[in-house]
């Protein structure tokens, strides 16, 4: 992954925690971290150039205004002030590139310095074994902590730990062998119509980014939340909030314009276009 800086800028030490999403269901990963990146008034700080993730460019996420200032498809942000960084990623990864794109993320990480990479993400609610009927939305979590992804600290927040994850079970095993440079032999590939709801977990984005960056020895936490399709602005919040809690940054902090210290992303005005004309009413 190349990246270009932005002039004037550099990436600091002192921001060792990195938070990203992982795209999936929802774009809730995608809003959490534009939630964050607006809030703690983050600066960008380097364009990336990652040729598994296509192209994009639009007007300023965050504003106050929209300046022409383009938003790519994979940028880095910093918030010296609250010690963290972000990468935003606007656009989906090319077919079977998932574990490319991995790996060179987790290379890059690496080559920054950061201590601690915290993924955000999102799972189809379609895929739940068991419905929480609570109101709150529940968070999950895998760490790279212990063997079996657990993470006391993630416990102690009330989170659970996500279930799906069995390092030994086959495509697991094929994907941390994938993300350490092995090839996918035959046994690894078995049949589509024979995959289990854990093939599903071990599928997403969030598990090859999880698998890479533990391959290179980075400390990597996992925030996830089960949602549909639909308006996940809600999910979002609590996401976005989870996280602050992981990184002991309480969203009072950020001085925000909206509820609770957040500041709404000038992008997020234009998610559903603009208001219909009263005229055809």
């Amino acid at each position: 992954m190349e990246h270009a800086v932005v002039e004037g800028e550099s990436f600091s030490p002192d921001c060792s925690t990195l938070l990203m999403p992982a795209l999936s269901i929802g774009n809730v990963g995608q809003l959490a971290v534009d939630l964050l990146v607006s809030s703690s008034r983050a600066r960008r700080v380097a364009y990336l150039d990652e040729p598994s993730v296509l192209p994009c460019a639009g007007n300023d996420a965050f504003g106050p205004d929209a300046v022409g200032d383009l938003a790519l498809a994979l940028e880095a942000y910093e918030s010296p002030s609250h010690r963290l960084a972000f990468i935003q990623q606007r656009s989906p990864i090319i077919t079977g590139m998932v574990v490319s794109f991995a790996k060179n993320v987790a290379n890059f990480i690496s080559s920054i310095e950061k201590d601690h990479v915290v993924i955000l993400s999102s799972l189809d609610s379609g895929k739940r074994r068991i419905i929480d009927a609570s109101s709150d939305m529940q968070v999950y979590y895998l760490s790279s902590c212990n063997e079996d992804g657990s993470d006391p600290k993630c416990e102690n927040l009330g989170w659970k730990k996500l279930e799906e994850y069995d390092p030994s079970q086959q495509r697991w095993k094929c994907l941390a062998s994938l993300v350490e440079g092995g090839h996918l032999s035959e046994d690894m590939t078995g049949d589509p119509e024979e995959m289990t709801i854990n093939d599903y977990y071990s599928s997403l984005p969030f598990a090859a980014l999880f698998s890479a960056c533990k391959a290179k020895g980075l400390k990597v936490t996992c925030v996830l939340c089960y949602c549909s399709e639909g308006d996940n602005m809600p999910e979002s919040f609590q996401l976005a909030e989870a996280a602050c809690k992981l990184v002991a940054q309480g969203p009072e902090q950020f001085h925000g314009n909206g509820s609770n210290g957040w500041t709404i992303p000038l992008s997020w005005k234009s998610v559903y276009g603009p208001p219909p004309d009263l005229s055809i009413f």
